[in-house]
């Protein structure tokens, strides 16, 4: 029977002679280790058997002499798995070696390394690996050359994604046929989120398997773009951020027509159609994957462009679109947001390169619109606690009935679900009145039949489409008091519904997994992070992973007392941080009810140019931008349509809201415009006259000498609407400085001589 198993082993072994040294030396190996025989003693064995056969003691024959033996030996101790398993660690080590060589050679193209990295993950798996070490070099050598260079990145990466991880991610992937290139940021962030919540090698955890899923993803790399340029003397605006703003602005329209009527080569063309083919008709998002994107500290929130698809229609027309998205996705690379952005980080001279995250959206289709149940973004770390009670550690989530667009943009008069993970039933607000106002009514949806993305009203869609988890997400109002539904089949036809989700946050598993989500992803970041996600059909989607920027807060404010009250501008009860801000010398404020009573929208439009403007003029001053409502809000009617371009300077922004009912501490936490202010070090500070507890010298703001005109004669018409004050000439020489302690949830602003620290 050993003979047999002896002679079916050397069968296995001979069809892998060039590998036949090392897989006696692993066998050799394991016998040692199991204890069955020594080196020594069957080295010796050899010796006897080689002098009682009468063969003379030559080198060859001791050799052949001691792989018989332990190719016996071996037979007979193990099973035909093992065996099968052991032969292939010899090729594994083998084919290890020589992608180790090939992936760290520096003129290795990407198709040869991919290549090597193919031939070894085409041995199957078994239960048998490689060395740690071994492994681990070839992983960040991997890591580095297809995904990213960022060191904490790569740190993280090589614990968490395997060899043959980066092979499925390359079979899902397109990069150019003559420039090098990586994923990018997001890709990098979301591929890295999936492995630590969902590993192969490490324990698992059945719940998260059964409720995380991830979109079918398709990645194009870095190199995509430099070949497009390339081919289309694009390479000539490789100087455009070097200017000034006005003239970045200027040519951005140019470069946008340039970027339009571009070509592709026909190959890559084909390699689109390709993908297209594989989707089939299914809506698409093209996601910006930049080389700085979604990096440790610099999320770039925003700053590029995302292009929803509804991709639906033959072929060609669906390329054609496809490549008009990416062509606008690329283009964003010379936008004036994220040039800026990159100027304040001290990031100009990196060459950056965009790639790019292709994903089918979440949802399911309702007639002509198709959108997930819900979206949104969470965080691991809350600093956003409105109330005592609410643990800021345990996280907090932004959470919008269909695309998660509205979670994370500053939209109208519409507000997310804000969900405080520690308490979720813990809202802002507390009469129906109050929540019904601050929820959440209009609703983006892709719409199949116009082939776009648009805002419908809640009212307006919820009776147009059955979905079978609306349960989840409504309450109905009636006799001044929402209630949730009680049952699934409970008829909601007629009614007057208000978007809660408090089903969803108390008869689903939704609360408890977005918290182990969290925890287990912060553990692994070792810092704070925030996560863009879809809800569909009690299914968890991970959109996209970065390391979530939070202001480093002093640890506790002196809040002065016994203060006059004359010496006060403000006092809120609302605080988004632990926060001391010294010596704001100018103050820019932009009258809520002035702006409210502009007619038309050029004139709410010219106010965010004055602000640019001041912005640049006040960029070396201590300076506090104070005006209504939503700042960065896509709706000019309720506050000022500014971007981070155009207010990076300021040390302090106040979001001022005035309401007729009750009032919410909502403001912009979360979205990708507070991502900018607390990255840039701007105290956010949100204040509500109509509060009872608050206080507000209105008065000074509009009596004190506006010196508009000086600074910019050219914006003199809006000094009506637009005041800068020089605190220290009407305020004998005094200074402003704010103190804001979040844990008291308590604020003010207050005017005395200047302090020796600025900024603490």
């Amino acid at each position: 029977m050993d003979i047999l198993k002896t002679y079916r082993l050397f069968r296995k072994m001979n069809q892998y002679p060039n590998l036949m040294g090392l897989m006696y030396s692993i066998f050799m190996e394991v016998l040692e280790k199991r204890g069955i025989i020594t080196r020594d003693k069957l080295y010796q064995q050899a010796l006897e058997a080689l002098k009682e056969d009468g063969f003379p003691d030559t080198e060859i024959n001791r050799q052949e002499y001691v792989e018989g033996l332990i190719g016996y030996y071996s037979a007979s101790s193990l099973s035909d798995h093992e065996i099968e398993n052991y032969i292939n660690l010899a090729r594994k080590k083998d084919k290890c070696q020589e992608l180790s060589l090939v992936v760290n050679q520096e003129q290795a193209t990407s198709l040869e390394i991919y290549n090597a990295l193919r031939e070894f993950c085409e041995i199957p798996k078994g239960e048998v690996y490689i060395s740690p070490e071994e492994a681990e070099g070839i992983r960040v050598a991997l890591v580095k050359h297809y995904i990213s260079n960022q060191l904490p990145f790569i740190g993280l990466a090589k614990n968490h994604i395997t060899i043959r991880d980066i092979e499925n991610i390359l079979q899902h992937s397109l990069w150019s046929r003559t420039n090098p290139g990586k994923l990018g940021g997001k890709a990098a962030g979301m591929i890295l989120a999936q492995k630590i919540l969902l590993p192969i090698l490490e324990e698992r955890d059945p719940e998260l398997e059964e409720y995380i899923r991830v979109p079918d993803t398709w990645f194009l790399n870095s190199g995509v773009f430099s070949e497009f340029l390339d081919r289309n003397n694009l390479q000539q605006f490789h100087t455009h951020k070097y200017k000034d703003r006005e003239t970045i602005e200027k040519e951005f329209l140019h470069i946008e027509e340039k970027f339009k009527f571009a070509n592709f080569a026909p190959e890559v063309i084909e390699d689109f159609r390709k993908i297209l083919e594989e989707i089939g008709e299914h809506p698409i998002i093209i996601r910006s994957s930049s080389m700085l994107e979604d990096n440790f500290g610099l999320a770039f929130s925003g700053k590029y462009l995302s292009v929803f698809l509804t991709n639906l229609g033959d072929i060609e027309t669906r390329l054609r679109n496809f490549i008009v998205g990416l062509k606008q996705v690329f283009a964003s690379t010379y936008g004036p947001d994220p040039i800026l952005y990159r100027v304040d980080h001290g990031l100009l001279d990196y060459d950056e390169r965009m790639a790019m995250v292709v994903q089918k959206v979440v949802g399911q289709r309702f007639g002509d619109y198709f959108l997930p149940f819900a979206a949104g973004v969470m965080f691991s770390r809350n600093v956003y606690a409105w109330n005592p009670k609410i643990k800021k550690e345990e996280g907090l989530v932004r959470l919008v009935f269909g695309l998660g667009t509205r979670a994370v943009d500053r939209v109208g008069s519409d507000y997310p679900r804000m969900i405080p993970l520690s308490h979720p039933q813990l809202r802002p607000e507390v009469t129906a009145p109050q929540i019904k106002k601050y929820s959440q009514k209009q609703v983006d949806v892709l719409n199949l039949r116009k082939g776009i993305m648009e805002t419908v009203d809640f009212r307006t869609l919820s009776p147009a489409m059955d979905h079978p988890e609306l349960f989840y997400a409504v309450s109905v109002q009636k006799d001044g008091h929402l209630a949730p539904p009680m049952f699934r089949t409970q008829n909601l036809k007629g009614e007057e519904l208000c978007l809660t989700f408090e089903n969803l946050l108390t008869k689903t598993a939704f609360v408890p997994l977005a918290k182990k989500i969290l925890s287990r992803v912060e553990a692994a970041y070792g810092r704070p992070v925030d996560i863009e996600f879809a809800w569909d059909n009690n299914k968890f989607y991970l959109l996209q992973c970065r390391s979530l920027s939070i202001r480093k807060e002093v640890d506790k404010v002196p809040i002065p007392e016994q203060i006059p009250q004359e010496q006060f501008l403000f006092i809120t009860n609302t605080g988004l941080s632990n926060s001391v801000v010294h010596n704001i010398e100018y103050i820019v404020y932009v009258n809520p009810k002035a702006y409210d009573i502009l007619q038309t929208y050029e004139e709410k439009l010219k106010i965010a140019s004055v602000v640019n403007v001041l912005n640049r003029h006040l960029a070396s001053k201590h300076y506090a931008l104070m005006g209504p409502g939503r700042w960065g809000s896509n709706d000019i009617n309720l506050g000022v349509r500014v971007t981070y371009a155009n207010i990076n300077k300021a040390r302090l922004l106040m979001e001022i809201s005035f309401a007729k009912e009750g009032y919410t501490p909502e403001v912009s936490y979360g979205t990708h415009f507070f991502q900018d202010l607390v990255e840039a070090d701007i105290v956010i500070v949100p204040l509500f006259p109509d509060d009872p507890n608050a206080l507000f010298n209105e008065a000074f703001l509009l009596d004190s000498q506006n010196i508009l005109s000086d600074i910019a004669p050219e914006f003199k018409d809006c000094k009506d609407v637009v005041r800068v004050i020089h605190v220290p000439s009407v305020r004998n020489s005094q200074f402003l400085h704010v103190y804001m302690d979040v844990l008291n949830q308590k604020g003010m602003g207050l005017f005395g001589p200047k302090q020796g620290n600025s900024n603490i």
